[in-house]
């Protein structure tokens, strides 16, 4: 299982609202219990391809990120980014650059009235979608 507190997720929604038509992206960061992710932080990045079908992580945001990360403490858990026009799950890119199975990859779709955040555990060509809890603060 995998938890997002709904302030979070509401910042992701929001940011990625504010950046369609092309994806919004960015990286998660909490604690591990047992199996469990519970996400503490979401960061938000720049995607610098600036591209309505895919995103690349601003690396120097990407490296303060990680570095704030350590500082408080916090495990990196993976990424987030948004698909404006598709639906909530990994395209053939996403997974082809899924390099660590280890992460999270949170997609959001914004192609419907209401967004769709769902979480994948990404390994080679497979992808499957882990348990997503939105908890209140």
């Amino acid at each position: 299982m995998i938890s997002l507190k709904q302030s979070d997720y509401e910042k992701i929604v929001a940011h990625a609202k504010s950046e369609a038509p092309i994806e919004a992206c960015g990286l998660i960061a909490g604690e591990l219990s047992g199996s469990d992710k519970i996400i503490k932080k979401v960061y938000i990045l720049t995607n610098i391809d600036h591209a309505e079908e895919h995103f690349t992580l601003d690396p120097r945001e990407q490296l303060q990120a990680v570095k704030d990360m350590r500082a408080e403490g916090l495990t990196p858990l993976g990424n987030w980014h948004s698909h404006p026009v598709s639906p909530s799950r990994p395209s053939e890119e996403d997974k082809r650059l899924a390099y660590d199975s280890s992460a999270s990859y949170l997609i959001l779709s914004l192609m419907d009235e209401e967004p769709v955040l769902n979480s994948f555990h990404i390994e080679g060509d497979k992808a499957e979608k882990e348990n997503l809890v939105i908890t209140q603060e």
